[in-house]
């Protein structure tokens, strides 16, 4: 009995009665008659994100630097690298094939219109050699202002190759971060016991502005796009685990809470520091999630890539262009290229539609102005799934380097 009452009331529960209680009431105050309703709902979505974004920074530059120094071993860094981006090339490139048979498949765009006009003030996608060059940060303090996941990773990795090439005299250094570190994680608890209001003004919010009428028009694509990330978890990360020798019922019971906070927020930075220390529970050594979370979220954002393919295509069956198979082809390996290093660029995913709707002449303003109705909905299935590839791949990478911790080995 005290078991089921103490589920009841877990952290678990409680996100979701917030996602309920988010609904019901984003739907019965919607933002246009209830503006004060629509203030709360922004001012604990916001506050909460907030404060997760205080932790980021500070959390994964602390566990790199921790976990490079600690082990002193330079050579498994460069190893692990390598072993993760091959991971992250294999995942990102079904999930481009998987978008594009859904595409293909269900043929969502048929069932919309384009908008006459659309202004969507996008930025501008980065070149190939502007996103090699965004690798060197120039000035850390201004990345980590800017919260700049990737240059931060590389400049914690330098000092723990440093760290760990000094020795015995980065002792008292290799200390004060591995206090740091324990200290964060201890706020991080604090913080996280304010997720469910978080959640609640998050789901809100959302309701409240767009209401749950607009999903009419919209069915078959928000339907295509949670089918796809479905079968792509199914056939990649499920199988993923299963190579790796890992429990997948203890597994996705370890990251359940950073997933629910992922998908109610459509925030990665909201889940990633619960979601670096879940994965440390679970087996995974510091310097192992440290690394391949944080880069993850460069190179295998494998359900923005999926929703980003699925979406152009949408936009060119509304606009009643035919793609040929080699053009689809294409379309893919240009975003296999754009979509790395993206993260850092606001509204990253239709700033890669809007960019791969102008290399294959379609109405790319238009297209984004179309799908931005429901982007909002669709960018929390695509988020918590861009989680769990990353906690897949911390898996999977520390499993290839032999350091994956025996609590893991649990059979299903």
């Amino acid at each position: 009995m005290s078991a089921r009452r103490s589920a009841w009331r877990s952290s678990t529960a409680l996100i979701f009665y917030a996602l309920i209680l988010g609904v019901v009431l984003g739907h019965f105050l919607p933002a246009e008659t209830y503006p004060w309703a629509d203030e709360t709902f922004r001012f604990l979505s916001k506050a909460f994100i907030s404060l997760i974004k205080m932790l980021v920074v500070p959390l994964i530059f602390a566990t790199i630097v921790l976990g490079i120094g600690k082990t002193g071993d330079v050579k498994a860094v460069g190893r692990m690298g390598v072993k993760a981006l091959i991971y992250f090339e294999v995942a990102t490139t079904i999930a481009l094939v998987i978008g594009l048979a859904f595409a293909n498949l269900v043929k969502p765009g048929l069932d919309l219109t384009l908008p006459s006009t659309g202004e969507t003030g996008l930025a501008k996608p980065k070149t190939l050699v502007e996103t090699l060059l965004h690798l060197f940060p120039s000035n850390v303090i201004e990345a980590m202002g800017k919260q700049d996941i990737l240059q931060i990773v590389i400049f914690a990795t330098l000092l723990g190759i440093a760290a760990a090439h000094v020795g015995n005299r980065a002792k008292p250094f290799v200390e004060f971060f591995e206090s740091a570190v324990a200290v964060l994680f201890k706020l991080t608890d604090y913080v996280m016991a304010l997720t469910p209001l978080g959640v609640f003004g998050a789901m809100a919010g959302a309701v409240s502005h767009h209401g749950i009428t607009v999903l009419g028009s919209y069915a078959k694509l928000v339907g295509s796009l949670y089918a796809a990330l479905v079968v792509f978890a199914l056939i990649v990360l499920v199988p993923a685990l299963k190579l790796a020798r890992v429990s997948v019922k203890r597994f996705f019971e370890k990251i359940r809470e950073p997933f629910l906070i992922a998908f109610s927020t459509a925030s990665s930075e909201a889940a990633l520091p619960r979601a670096l220390e879940r994965i440390v529970e679970f087996g995974v050594p510091k310097s192992v999630a440290g690394f391949v979370l944080p880069a993850g979220y460069s190179f295998n954002l494998d359900g923005s890539t999926l929703y980003i393919v699925l979406a152009t295509l949408t936009i060119a069956q509304a606009a009643g262009r035919h793609l040929s198979i080699l053009e689809q082809v294409s379309m893919c390996l240009v975003f296999m290229l754009t979509t790395k290093g993206v993260a850092a660029v606001p509204r990253a995913s239709l700033v890669i539609i809007a960019a791969g709707c102008a290399s294959f002449s379609l109405p790319g303003e238009a297209g984004v102005a179309m799908i931005l109705a429901v982007d909002e909905l669709m960018d929390m299935g695509r988020t918590s799934i861009n989680l769990a590839g990353n906690c897949v791949a911390a898996v999977v990478v520390a499993r290839w380097e032999g350091v994956l911790g025996e609590e893991a080995n649990e059979a299903d």
